[in-house]
């Protein structure tokens, strides 16, 4: 699998990475043997890139994750996970979890104070049962901007200074403040859930060019905007949400052109998303292994040209997205 520099970090990549919320029962559970075949399989295709976070099934994603990446030779691979959220016990009162399914009885906190990011750095190394952490994200500081800058990303450049951590980045679900951050901490990279994809490019107009300018990697998740491009016509969601009507029904316009033309939603989504030249790796949930194989198969199938012409002669997407292959 095609390797890639991740920015002005220096940490070599594969280009697809494999994404474990799924693996952290997002929307359904999963046992540890499907969630250790599905790593494995991953692994067996080349993937040697492996995102993760407190939040994803509470701990367990870590866990399992680490479980596997500990029979392998550390330097063989490349991890993330995130910060900003402590996971603590739920309490005698906890009900189950909107998004996480079949999780232990925790609950994340909100922190990202500089004693809390060390805590949870220090917490997600035990989980994982790994010496270290290749890339540290702040997680989705959406109201903590301030806190982010002056405690999280203070923690985060001093693990990077004496070097406990070789990148250090944000991962969010939304452009603008990443944006921000590009010009107040020096970054290596972001990991951009779900703002450049077939149904969403409002990582274009701002955010891209900014990382460009900045050698700042991106790594891109949520390229199947929670499951709506993965599968049009199943049930559909956007956002972690169900879709609204006029997504699903844009959604099913891209599924039915790609099948006019021979080819595969997913195929179109992640090569759409690999084509615009400031991202770097794209990132695929798979709760299954034979999902883990599908995605990856889906990076190299055809799409034809003449997809992407049609695409564009609908407007289905920005025009000033880049398009794989030699169109203008």
């Amino acid at each position: 699998m095609e390797r890639v520099r991740l920015g002005r970090s220096g940490l070599e990549l594969t280009q697809l990475g494999l994404g474990t919320a799924p693996l952290g029962g997002l929307f359904t559970a999963v046992s540890d043997d499907d969630a250790e075949a599905t790593i494995a399989r991953a692994w067996s295709l080349g993937v040697r890139y492996f995102d993760t976070a407190p939040l994803y099934g509470f701990g367990l994603a870590e866990q399992r994750l680490g479980r596997f990446l500990r029979t392998q030779p550390r330097d063989s691979y490349v991890v993330s996970t995130k910060v900003g959220r402590l996971l603590r016990a739920a309490g005698s009162a906890s009900v189950e979890d909107d998004h996480y399914k079949g999780v232990p009885d925790l609950r994340p906190q909100f922190d990202f104070s500089y004693d809390g990011v060390m805590r949870s750095v220090d917490e997600s190394l035990a989980r994982l049962g790994l010496d270290r952490i290749d890339i540290l994200l702040v997680h989705d500081p959406d109201e903590h901007f301030a806190d982010a800058v002056d405690g999280a990303f203070r923690a985060l450049q001093r693990l990077r200074e004496d070097g406990s951590v070789k990148a250090i980045g944000a991962g969010m679900n939304q452009s603008e403040m990443l944006a921000r951050f590009a010009e107040r901490v020096p970054v290596d990279c972001f990991l951009l859930a779900g703002r450049y994809t077939l149904l969403d490019q409002g990582a274009l107009a701002e955010l891209f060019p900014i990382c460009r300018a900045q050698n700042i990697g991106i790594i891109l998740g949520g390229i199947y905007n929670s499951g709506i491009l993965a599968d049009a016509y199943g049930a559909a969601k956007f956002n972690y949400e169900d879709a609204d009507a006029a997504l699903v029904a844009r959604a099913r316009e891209l599924d039915d052109l790609c099948k006019q033309h021979g080819t595969a939603l997913k195929a179109a989504a992640i090569q759409f998303c690999l084509a615009h030249p400031a991202v770097t790796v794209a990132l695929q949930g798979a709760r299954t292994a034979d999902e883990a194989a599908e995605n990856i198969a889906m990076a190299g199938k055809l799409v034809p040209s003449a997809f992407w012409r049609e695409l564009r002669a609908r407007n289905l997407v920005d025009p000033q997205a880049p398009l794989p292959g030699d169109l203008p």
